[in-house]
């Protein structure tokens, strides 16, 4: 071996995706730091309210939020790169494929010539798998990288918050809440994605326990 080693194309997409992981686990660990300010700050909230301080509740309220939605952008960031991540590893594995397809295709012209009907079948079939394989994991891979959404900090969401707090530790408040429709067909639709995305996961599941 020479004084300079150089990577094939396949070992540098290796390291890509082992840097882009360690990202991953970069962004879930500042999701955790954000989720604990979050309580820290919800604290803040009821300590306020029990003092009649509604305006520094207020305050409290909206830095929780926030806090709030740092966590799910950073946990939507970390699964979107999850998504990338999935990506690479697919091209990745399409690199292993068109190896596979090469022998595929030549056992499939041999078949043919033998009219051996038999083993076209079975070589039909490997074929069918593979793009099978590749059609469920681009599936998850847009799944995941389509589920973003922008987040603010409406005076609603706000005196929800404080209304919680307030309930949770039976403190006297009222705010004025949003309607109830509106927050059940929020809720409905959520559930809709969550079940889409429960299903993708089940068959990426099947997928590695085949692979």
């Amino acid at each position: 071996m020479g004084l300079f080693s150089f990577k094939s194309k396949e070992d540098k997409l290796l390291d890509q995706i082992f840097n882009l992981k360690f990202t991953g686990k970069q962004l879930g660990r500042t999701a955790a730091k954000c989720e604990k300010e979050e309580k820290a700050l919800k604290a803040k909230v009821k300590t306020a309210i029990e003092k009649g301080n509604i305006e520094g509740a207020k305050i409290y309220a909206t830095d929780s939020i926030r806090k709030k939605n740092e966590q799910l952008n950073m946990m939507k960031l970390a699964s979107r790169l999850d998504g990338v991540v999935s990506r690479l590893e697919t091209q990745a594995k399409m690199n292993m494929v068109n190896k596979n397809m090469a022998g595929i295709v030549k056992n499939l012209e041999k078949s043919l010539d033998d009219l051996n009907l038999e083993q076209v079948a079975a070589n039909m079939e490997k074929f069918e798998r593979q793009f099978e394989d590749l059609d469920v994991q681009t599936e998850f891979v847009d799944q995941a990288m389509s589920n973003t959404t922008a987040h603010t900090t409406p005076p609603e969401q706000v005196a929800r918050l404080m209304q919680e707090i307030a309930d949770e530790h039976d403190l006297e408040f009222s705010a004025a809440l949003p309607e109830a429709g509106k927050a059940a067909a929020e809720a409905e639709a959520a559930a809709a994605d969550e079940e889409k995305a429960d299903e993708l996961e089940s068959r990426m599941a099947a997928l590695r326990q085949r692979s």
